[in-house]
This record gives C-alpha cells, sequence and structure tokens, in this order.
C-alpha cells in the first residue's frame, strides 16, 4: 500500500541526539520493509528539532528545565505538523502538560508501552530508566507485575546515562547496564523495557530480552502516519 509524502511528522529530539538518529534510521527502514515507499515522493516530510535541553535524569525537574521542551514543541506546532513524537521517555511523565499546551497530537508512549505488554501478553519486567521516570511509575501498570532497579542502581544507570551522552566510555557504559539487567533476569523476569531512549542505544545489538521504547515509537509513528495518510485520501476522494 503506498500511501504518497503528504504527511508530515514532527519529531522533538536531542534528548539524547544519538537516540533521535537511531529513531530516524529506524523509521525510514521501517517505512521500507513495510513497503510503503514506492519513490522518494512516498516519504513522510520529518521535521526534526533537536534540543539543547537539561537531561532529566534527577530526581526532580524544575519548571526552568522544561522550557527548552516546550519552546520545542511549540516550533514543531508552528510548522504544521499532523503530530509530534517526542524521542525521550521522562519527558512523557508531561504528556498531559504539553497536550494542553498546544493543539497538535503528541504520541503518548505510556500508552503505547502498555497496549504492548498486554497484546504481548508480558507478564513479570523490570523497567530500567531515570530516577524520575522510575520512582514516578510512568510504566507501572495494574495488569504487570514489575520490577525496578533499587536506589543505588538508579543513580549508576544515570551517571551511565550522562556518561554515554556525552561520549565518555561508552562500552564501560553499556557494561555497567547490561550486568544490571542481568541480575534481574536471574531472578526471573521476562523483560526488560528500556525506559530512556539512550538504553535502546546502548544495549541495542545486546543479546537481552529487551522492550526498545524507540522500536515501539516507530511502530506508533507509522501507524499514525498510515492513518493520517488515510484520512487525506478519504477526503480527496468526497471532495
Amino acid at each position: 500500500m503506498i500511501l504518497g509524502g503528504s504527511c508530515k511528522i514532527g519529531v522533538l529530539g536531542g534528548i539524547g541526539p544519538e537516540a533521535t538518529g537511531e529513531f530516524y534510521n529506524k523509521l525510514i527502514n521501517e517505512l521500507q520493509t513495510r513497503e510503503l515507499i514506492d519513490n522518494n515522493k512516498d516519504f513522510p516530510q520529518i521535521i526534526i528539532n533537536s534540543i539543547p535541553a537539561p537531561e532529566l535524569i534527577g530526581i526532580k525537574v524544575l519548571k526552568n528545565d522544561l522550557e527548552n521542551y516546550i519552546s520545542g514543541l511549540r516550533e514543531l506546532h508552528t510548522f504544521g505538523v499532523d503530530f509530534i513524537v517526542m524521542v525521550c521517555n521522562t519527558i512523557h511523565l508531561f504528556h498531559n502538560k504539553f497536550q494542553k499546551i498546544i493543539n497538535t497530537p503528541i504520541l503518548d508512549l505510556r500508552e503505547e508501552i502498555k497496549k504492548f505488554l498486554i497484546k504481548n501478553d508480558i507478564q513479570k519486567v523490570l523497567v530500567i530508566g531515570t530516577p524520575l521516570t522510575i520512582n514516578s511509575g510512568l510504566y507501572e501498570f495494574r495488569e504487570i507485575n514489575s520490577s525496578k532497579p533499587n536506589e543505588k542502581e538508579l543513580e549508576t544507570l544515570s551517571k551511565a546515562i550522562f556518561n554515554f551522552n556525552k561520549g565518555f566510555k561508552k562500552e564501560e557504559q553499556i557494561k555497567i547496564t547490561k550486568k544490571i539487567c542481568e541480575k534481574y533476569l536471574e531472578r526471573g523476569v521476562k523483560k526488560i523495557i528500556l525506559g530512556c531512549t539512550e538504553f535502546g542505544v546502548m544495549l541495542g545489538k545486546e543479546n537481552l530480552p529487551t522492550i526498545n521504547t524507540i522500536d515501539l515509537l516507530v511502530d506508533a509513528t507509522i501507524k499514525k502516519f498510515i492513518l493520517n495518510k488515510e484520512k487525506v485520501i478519504y477526503h480527496d476522494k468526497n471532495n
């Protein structure tokens, strides 16, 4: 099914930049794999706003910490995008707040993860991410038995995210993160939710039973892309 390329997608990225690049590359590859592209005109217009925003790896977020995120979303809104994808996990804690600020639909990663877990009957997971993501229970659902790292492990993971993002001893950060994951797998955890897009980059090639939130964002983006295109086609046929 070739849909044509009039859909305009906004991507709030830069948080971090490598994860944004990973998302973009995977999105293009998946569009091709699903045979949605016949020629270059069939690709959606993709506007990436890679913002130099604060890394939300602390235990709380101050009002000023969100200013760059809000500005980035508003910029994408002014471009007239059909919908926005935020390539970051922690920032989805503020999804409802942001959606009240701009009218452009913003994909809700939390809902995508919940649907994925229920659809695939995944009952026991470990969630790794920033302390804010974990302690807020962003990816805790009544239907799912979820574990989370202890406070010391959360601090270790936060440092790994920070160091990896700035390019410091990247292989070491991968080993540190993988070791924590393996500890919980030995305790019976079946899947690991990579609740930080940096972990999606870090552990993407490791032999671990992970749920990569970058992949879920890609899948949700393509579904939204198809839905928007079908609406345009339906509208054109009836006018």
